[in-house]
């Protein structure tokens, strides 16, 4: 429990809340499209680990009083489709919603066209729930109508035939648009985003370019993120760690390790402004 809670703040404080300050910093300014792409992808990174930080942070709390949670996330970023995400994503939310709307509804045992249509009414209450707003319910429509698609074209030859790594590319283009959706309050605003960054639009007077906010600080910040939200998820480097961490010098390493995590995680919370978690507002 205290291992996953020191994990879950590491993600936190030296991850997520780095990539909402170099956000904050970038979006004073008329941005460049590199910069826009950029802050597009930060925040992208910047949801994963603030939401997976505090998954983790609660389920090491529950350890420590003897309940066992099962994980939130399974490196959703890996996925290749929108269903395969939606597995990997907030697993919690999906199992209730799998539980007490779309069984009890009829599943997938009333024929192909009632089994779309329960998967719709999933996804139009999933957008609702996380708030009224158009740009939520827009979000929770682009995912069930591409969960939809994926259902109807999933054992056509020519969707199996597809190489993975152009399908998860799809599902990325996909996933970052929808985040568009969720991090702005109007539907507009995020669509101008999205023309910012396709270069269909140009902001005036571009004071910085993004080679100013691009430091060395920020690289290493955000290809530690992609790292761990992609190559760390692999099955062969998961099988290899677990089948050396049973060993006992292993043990002892990752603990130091995660212990070193923690106290830097503090250092940096303790020089850094209050940043609350992004989900709390839902």
């Amino acid at each position: 429990g205290v291992n996953r809670i020191m994990i879950g703040y590491a993600k936190k404080v030296l991850l997520a809340d780095q990539f909402g300050l170099a956000i904050s910093k970038i979006g004073t300014y008329h941005m460049d499209q590199p910069s826009v792409l950029l802050t597009i992808l930060l925040y992208m990174l910047q949801i994963y680990y603030d939401f997976a930080g505090y998954s983790d942070i609660a389920i090491g709390m529950a350890n420590l009083f003897g309940y066992s949670f099962k994980k939130n996330f399974d490196f959703p970023y890996r996925s290749t489709s929108v269903s395969e995400f939606w597995r990997r994503w907030h697993i919690s939310l999906g199992s209730w919603f799998r539980e007490y709307v779309y069984f009890p509804l009829g599943g997938s045992r009333r024929g192909k066209l009632r089994t779309l249509l329960n998967l719709a009414v999933v996804f139009a209450l999933t957008g609702i729930w996380h708030g009224a707003g158009s740009n939520y319910i827009l979000w929770g429509c682009i995912n069930g109508f591409f969960v939809l698609l994926e259902r109807i074209i999933g054992q056509t030859r020519a969707y199996q035939k597809t190489p993975r790594f152009l399908k998860w590319g799809a599902t990325m283009g996909i996933t970052l648009v929808c985040w568009l959706l969720f991090r702005f309050q109007s539907v507009s605003e995020a669509f101008h985003w999205l023309k910012l960054g396709l270069g269909l639009e140009k902001s005036p007077l571009i004071l910085y370019s993004w080679r100013y906010f691009l430091d060395g600080r920020l690289i290493t910040q955000t290809v530690i993120g992609v790292l761990g939200a992609t190559v760390l998820g692999s099955p062969k480097l998961m099988t290899w760690y677990d089948r050396v961490g049973k060993r006992a010098w292993a043990e002892t390493v990752q603990q130091i390790l995660y212990f070193m995590l923690f106290v830097l995680s503090i250092l940096f919370m303790v020089n850094s402004t209050y940043s609350p978690f992004i989900y709390f507002q839902y």
